[in-house]
């Protein structure tokens, strides 16, 4: 187990979440003889460079061929690896996807899709490479594990949890080096279960990803408005944790959902969809990138235009009423 102390965090909030990702998988290597890592020409973005220059017969650089390399994952998994397939978040996801959804869903096997990068992340390379759809597609993958760590510690902890986890599972970066530090020191970690990082008394927000950072950050903002809100860190979009939103769906008057994703289909509309099942439940508020394409440009810029920086967050719950 990856030991985790202040000085680690800091370090690996310099790296981001990428790095932080190539680096822990070089660590608990030893650790897992059946782990097995494939870049689709992407070593180097995802730093497995050093992973596959200590470990050459657990790593394949397929090149920039996304549904070929989540097929040669399938044949290695059916020979016993676990193994962690990388690529930007719309290639993993899209270009992908049939190959995902046939050879790693439908088949049951140990393929984890790595999805670097994901949300406005890419910053400059602009929508061709912005990730802004990937949680709607694999939620739709019977069967499929769907994590979207809140800061680099929780990488940390997804990662060491896929290492032994049995079946086919998502794993979505979001953020870029130097922002977004959530947990200041080690924690307990659980599939499948939500964290509260602020108690509050009037409203929810339960964000996922690089949007818990933001979140807290409107939580502060809205305080000095006189709004109490409960924050809570959702880094299992599947299977959502059920008994958190019947906790909170029985308590506060307004839930709002934050995601770096479109606000169809990913956490608000895994929220929505529980809700509307409830014979009464609280008015439920998404916030996301309001089914557009965003402009190019730096990773705070895009979140401000979008509405998804703390202070347009809170700005937008106020505004809610």
């Amino acid at each position: 187990m990856i030991e985790i102390n202040k000085q680690s965090i800091m370090q690996w909030g310099r790296m981001g979440s990428r790095k932080t990702f190539g680096e822990i998988m070089h660590q608990i290597a030893p650790e897992h003889d059946d782990m097995f890592a494939i870049a689709a020409d992407l070593a180097g973005s995802a730093n497995l460079t050093q992973y596959a220059a200590d470990y050459p017969d657990k790593f394949l650089d397929i090149g920039i061929a996304e549904q070929n390399m989540t097929g040669v994952a399938a044949g290695m998994a059916k020979e016993g690896f676990n193994v962690f397939i990388t690529s930007f978040a719309p290639f993993a996801s899209m270009r992908a996807f049939e190959a995902v959804r046939t050879l790693a869903g439908y088949m049951r096997l140990n393929v984890k899709v790595v999805a670097l990068a994901s949300g406005v992340a890419m910053e400059a390379h602009g929508n061709t490479h912005f990730g802004l759809e990937d949680l709607a597609l694999m939620r739709t993958v019977p069967g499929i594990l769907v994590l979207s760590p809140a800061d680099c510690t929780e990488v940390v902890k997804c990662v060491e949890a896929l290492a032994e986890y049995e079946g086919p599972a998502y794993l979505r970066l979001t953020g870029v080096p130097g922002v977004g530090k959530v947990y200041k020191e080690d924690y307990d970690f659980t599939i499948g279960k939500s964290l509260v990082l602020r108690e509050g008394e009037d409203i929810a927000l339960i964000a996922t990803g690089e949007m818990v950072s933001e979140s807290l950050r409107a939580a502060r903002a809205l305080e000095k408005e006189g709004i109490s809100a409960e924050v809570i860190n959702v880094h299992t979009i599947k299977p959502l944790d059920y008994e958190m939103l019947e906790r909170i769906s029985e308590h506060y008057r307004m839930i709002v959902t934050i995601e770096e994703h479109n606000v169809i289909g990913g956490l608000g509309g895994a929220v929505a969809e529980y809700l509307s099942a409830k014979e009464k439940h609280p008015r439920l508020i998404r916030i996301g990138i309001n089914d557009l394409f965003p402009k190019a440009g730096d990773y705070s810029y895009v979140l401000d235009e979008c509405g998804l920086s703390g202070k347009k967050i809170a700005e937008a719950v106020i505004s809610a009423g």
